[in-house]
This record gives structure tokens, C-alpha cells and sequence, in this order.
């Protein structure tokens, strides 16, 4: 290969005075100085003039700035763009939930999501937020009603106060969706919006502030003068494996044992099995649209893009505990059916992310597919269960979020790998980094994550069992038998989500070409819903 010879000092000066005889380099070299010229100058103007603009003014010797004064820009970004991803998780639980139902309920099943969605903002913006991450006591926080006189960041994280809101509103909305699932098929709308109320409002932030609020008990366990100080560390759930989906999964266990089946679900151990999900398409495609936005629920959960080591291993980690669990629950649901069960897969890969969640920062690849690997067996064992103890479960609600969250819980005292500590808004502090018992670490940290999530599921269960049976006991939990076998979809909100040819033979396009006498069901839209022909 030919290597270009390097000009001298000499020979470099010879060909600048030749081309600065020729005009159009001279324009050419003039113009250049100029943009330079200017451009040192704006430099210079705006680090004099405008200090703001590059954040001088953080480093000024002004006693009245405080840390919590201070938005780190990046980090706010950052949360923001996560903040962005875990609502745009809606698409894909409202897709999931639409899928895995019957098709004379899903107008009921995507009202319910936005509606759910509309009124978890609001009731986090009045006190849900409050209750869950101001400063009070163990038990609640008891500042920032309506977000009066917050601060301009939260806390010491360097991010906008509101761009953590938002961040944390997704979150909210996600328990109250994940309840919804359980729950599909005979709740009233009414009844949808008053435990909706409960859940975003009450139950997620009161419960959430134990172990996420700046004060909480669970937070603070381990501590001198604070609850269980011999264990010498508090409870951790980075991204919610059990203040989100613990919380999300066990709300609708009680939804479910409170309403009872939907009506003609027949179980296994009854000789039946199942209804019949009515779109696998709707319901894969919406799967993978949550583990899309499950990039930004955990990666999200650090605040900080300067923590640029620990999101990428976040990221990974995330990605394999899911592939995992996807793979064990299709391999182990093959087992018993001798079937490749789709939706046992798309429900593995989601108990693999839901199991992730509580410890993807801590945790190994190799300890996330250990993890994600049993998740996707759990689940399986999940569904079978409930069918076994008579619980209708239409989209399996209860095992991958419920029963996963617990595991992933549980899976920080176990796997934690002992190399990391905490991250931060500009660097990770592994100075006192997390080991778990099978990486040396002994009983501590899974004792803490026993008990902190043996509270919050026994405290969730309890409270969400009262405020279900209290809700059926005014008689406004489920809907009537005759609106059930109308399907809620007409019963409650006057419309169909599908043509009506698709609903009744009765119905055709213009054009369709007319079928023989003999194979056209000529029976009502109502009778065909009650015998259960139609998904």
C-alpha cells in the first residue's frame, strides 16, 4: 500500500503563497476566518452573559443553591425518554388483555385501559404521588398535595421534579392496568372505575412509599432506630418486581376470587378447560410491545444516563431473563400438552420480565437466565394452579405478575452477584455492593426481601379483598347474568368492536357474495354469545 509522503514546513508555506494568489482561495480563507472569528466570540459572550446556559452557576459560591436545586439535563432526558417508553406500554397490555378476551368484550377491555389511564393521572397528580414519594413517615408521605411547592428536582437524583412525576405516573398506571386483566369479562364499568380509584390513588402509593418513599419503613429496615435494625439492610426493588407487579398481581387475584368465573367457564378438573382467547395476532404482537417498553421501565429505574455501565448490563439483563423464560415456559407447556402453546410463550418472556425488574442491576447475564429460566416454569405452574382452584385468570394475571414478582423478589437474595452497589446521577457507588447467598453473601438480603415482600403481598391481598367484597356487596363489582351473556360489549357500552358480519351472518358488505341456505346461522346475536360459539 502507498503511503502519502508528509509536506515540510517549507513546502506547506510554498503552497499557501500559491494559493492565496489565486482569488477564489483567498474568498475561501477569508470567509473561514470569519466563522471562526465569530464563532470564539458567541463562546466567549455566552460564558459571560449567560452562565445558566452551560450551568456555571451550579459551581457559584452561593449558599442558598442547594443539591435539589440543581437539574442535571441529561438525566432528565433520560427519564423522560423512559418515561415515554413504560406509558407507551399501555399499547401493549391494552393489545394483550384485547387478544387473550373474548371478541364481545373488547371495547369493554380498551375503555377500561384508557379510562384507567385518564383517571390514574389525575388521582397522581392530587395525592397519589404524595402519599407514595414525599417525605412523612413510614407508613405515608404527606407533602406535595396537587404538586404544590415542589422542588425543582426530586430528591438528589439531579432529574426535574416533574419529569420523575411522570416517570412515576407511568408506573402507577401500570399496577392499576395489570389488575384489570384478572378481571375481564363480568366487571361492570362502574365498578372498573371505583377499584380503579382504590388502586391508583390509595392501595399502589400508600403500599409503594414502604419501600419506595424517601422515608419508608421497608426503605429504612436495617437501620439504627429504624424497623428490624438487627438485619442490617432494607428491603431493595429497583424497578418494582413487587411494589408494581406484586402489588398489580395480587389486587387482581382478589378481583378474581371476588367476582367469581365469567359465566360457562368450565374448568379442567371439572371437564372443561379455558375459554378461548379471540386474537392471537392482538395479543403476541401487543407481548412484545411490552418487552419494548420494559427498556424503559428497568434501564429507566436509574435515573441517570451518566451511569453509562450500569444501564447497558441493565439492559442485557433484561433482554435475557425474558428470551429465558420465553423458552422454558414454551418447552415446559409443550410437556403437558404436547402443544407449542403461544400463549404460555408470550407469558413466559413477561413473567421473565416481570422476574428481572426487582434485581437487573445487581444481578449477572448468567444469574438473569437462571432467573428468567424458572420464571417461565413458574408461570406455567401459575396458570395450571388457579385453573386447579377454580380462579378465572382470562390473561394469567395473577401468575405473571403476581407469583413471577414474588420470585424475582425473593431472586435478589439469591443471586445477587456481590460486584455492584447503587447507581447515581453522575457515577455508580459500588462501594457496598449487594452478594446474595450463592454468591457468598449468606441470609441477610434474602431475608430482608422475604420479609419486605411478605408484607407487601399479605398487606396488598388484605386491603384489596375488602375493597372488592365492599364493591359487590353495593352490588356494583360485576354485571348482571342477562348483560354478561349480551357481552359487555353491547351491554355496557352500546357498540361492537368488529363489523357486524364478523358478529352475525345477518350482516354484509356490500358485494359479499350470499352463501347457500344451508350454512347461514340465522340465530340472534344474543343466543349465539350465550352458547359460547362465538370467542
Amino acid at each position: 500500500m502507498l503511503t502519502k509522503k508528509r509536506l515540510t514546513l517549507s513546502q506547506k508555506m510554498s503552497r499557501l503563497g500559491v494559493r492565496l494568489r489565486d482569488p477564489e482561495w483567498r474568498r475561501y480563507g477569508g470567509l473561514l476566518l470569519i466563522g471562526k472569528g465569530l464563532s470564539v466570540a458567541l463562546l466567549i459572550a455566552g460564558v459571560a452573559f449567560l452562565p445558566d446556559l452551560i450551568g456555571l452557576n451550579a459551581f457559584a459560591a452561593d449558599g442558598d443553591v442547594k443539591a435539589t436545586d440543581i437539574v442535571n439535563p441529561i438525566n432528565t432526558v433520560w427519564t423522560l425518554l423512559a418515561a415515554f417508553l413504560v406509558f407507551a406500554m399501555q399499547v401493549g397490555f391494552t393489545m394483550l388483555e384485547a387478544g387473550f378476551c373474548r371478541s364481545r368484550e373488547t371495547v369493554n377491555v380498551l375503555m377500561e385501559c384508557i379510562v384507567d389511564t385518564c383517571l390514574c393521572g389525575m388521582l397522581f397528580f392530587a395525592f397519589g404521588f404524595t402519599f407514595m414519594f414525599s417525605h412523612g413517615n413510614g407508613l405515608i408521605g404527606y407533602h406535595w398535595f396537587f404538586l404544590q411547592g415542589v422542588p425543582a428536582t426530586y430528591e438528589a437524583t439531579g432529574v426535574s421534579f416533574l419529569a420523575f412525576w411522570l416517570f412515576q405516573f407511568a408506573f402507577a398506571d401500570t399496577c392499576s392496568t395489570i389488575t384489570s386483566g384478572a378481571m375481564i369479562g363480568r366487571t361492570s364499568f362502574v365498578g372498573d372505575l371505583l377499584y380503579s380509584v382504590a388502586v391508583s390513588g390509595f392501595i399502589y402509593p400508600i403500599i409503594g412509599h414502604w419501600a419506595w418513599g424517601p422515608d419508608g419503613f421497608l426503605a429504612t429496615m436495617g437501620s439504627e432506630g429504624k424497623f428490624l435494625p438487627s438485619l442490617g439492610t432494607g428491603f431493595h426493588d429497583f424497578a418494582g418486581s413487587t411494589i408494581v407487579h406484586t402489588i398489580g398481581g395480587f389486587i387482581a387475584l382478589a378481583g378474581a376470587i371476588a367476582l367469581g368465573p365469567r359465566l360457562g367457564r368450565k374448568f379442567k378438573r371439572d371437564g372443561g378447560g379455558p375459554m378461548l382467547p379471540h386474537d392471537l395476532t392482538i395479543a403476541a404482537v401487543g407481548g412484545l410491545i411490552l418487552w419494548f417498553g420494559w427498556y424503559g421501565f428497568n434501564p429507566g429505574s436509574t435515573l441517570s444516563a451518566m451511569d453509562f455501565e450500569g444501564i447497558g448490563r441493565v439492559a442485557a439483563n433484561t433482554t435475557l431473563a425474558a428470551c429465558a423464560a420465553g423458552l422454558t415456559a414454551l418447552s415446559y407447556s409443550f410437556v403437558l400438552s404436547k402443544k407449542w402453546d403461544v400463549s404460555f410463550t408470550v407469558n413466559g418472556f413477561l413473567a421473565g420480565l416481570v422476574a428481572i425488574t426487582c434485581l437487573w442491576y445487581w444481578v449477572s447475564p448468567l444469574g438473569s437466565i437462571v432467573l428468567g429460566g424458572v420464571a417461565g416454569v413458574l408461570v406455567v405452574v401459575g396458570v395450571e394452579a388457579l385453573e386447579w382452584l377454580r380462579i378465572d385468570d382470562p390473561i394469567g394475571a395473577v401468575p405473571v405478575h403476581g407469583f413471577a414478582g414474588i420470585w424475582g423478589t425473593l431472586s435478589l437474595g439469591l443471586f445477587a452477584c456481590g460486584k455492584y452497589g447503587a447507581t447515581g446521577p453522575l457515577v455508580a457507588d459500588n462501594s457496598a455492593p449487594l452478594a446474595g447467598l450463592f454468591y457468598g453473601g449468606g441470609f441477610a438480603v434474602l431475608k430482608a426481601q422475604a420479609i419486605g415482600s411478605l408484607i407487601i403481598t399479605a398487606a396488598t391481598f388484605g386491603v384489596s379483598l375488602a375493597v372488592m367484597y365492599a364493591i359487590k356487596g353495593v352490588g356494583l363489582l360485576r354485571v348482571s347474568g342477562e348483560g354478561e351473556i349480551h357481552g359487555l360489549d353491547l351491554h355496557e357500552h352500546g357498540i361492537s368492536a368488529y363489523p357486524e358480519y364478523l358478529i352475525s351472518p345477518a350482516g354484509r358488505p356490500a358485494g359479499m357474495t350470499l352463501a347457500e341456505p344451508a350454512t347461514i346461522d340465522k340465530s340472534p346475536v344474543v343466543q349465539l354469545s350465550a352458547s359460547e360459539t362465538l370467542t
